[in-house]
């Protein structure tokens, strides 16, 4: 089954929490397995970029089932084959982005943007971190 809207809304609540907390402007973004778009919030002063850095974020985690940090370290590493992919393959390799599995199974993804990369990644964790 995948996320459901009330599970996506619960998450985006999680995450701009922290987000207030610790008075960082964030985009935040929830996705299906596929990566298609369930749910999106952005808080009032969040930069423009975020609106799509949030929703390629989660779409990464979503499509290669993994935190969208792997491929910033990568990136850093040195290896950039992935730069390569189609266009619609195409991870981003910025932190911010978690799958949500269930039961080991996925069912969706979170996507943050708006602060350094460790800001968004614990945002979306904290969000990640109430689906059930």
């Amino acid at each position: 089954m995948p996320l459901t809207n009330a599970q996506a809304r619960d998450a985006a609540a999680a995450a701009l929490m922290e987000a207030r907390n610790n008075s960082w402007r964030m985009a935040v973004a929830l996705v299906g397995p596929d990566g298609e778009l369930i749910y999106f919030e952005k808080m009032d002063g969040t930069q423009n970029a975020s609106t799509a850095l949030a929703l390629r974020k989660a779409r990464t985690s979503a499509l290669f089932r993994r935190p969208s940090k792997v491929f910033a370290d990568q990136f850093a590493a040195g290896n950039i084959g992935f730069m390569t992919f189609p266009d619609d393959a195409r991870p981003i390799a910025s932190e911010g982005g978690l799958p949500i599995l269930i039961d080991g199974k996925l069912i969706g993804a979170i996507g943050l943007s708006g602060g350094t990369g460790p800001q968004d990644g614990l945002a979306a964790a904290a969000g990640a971190g109430v689906v059930k």
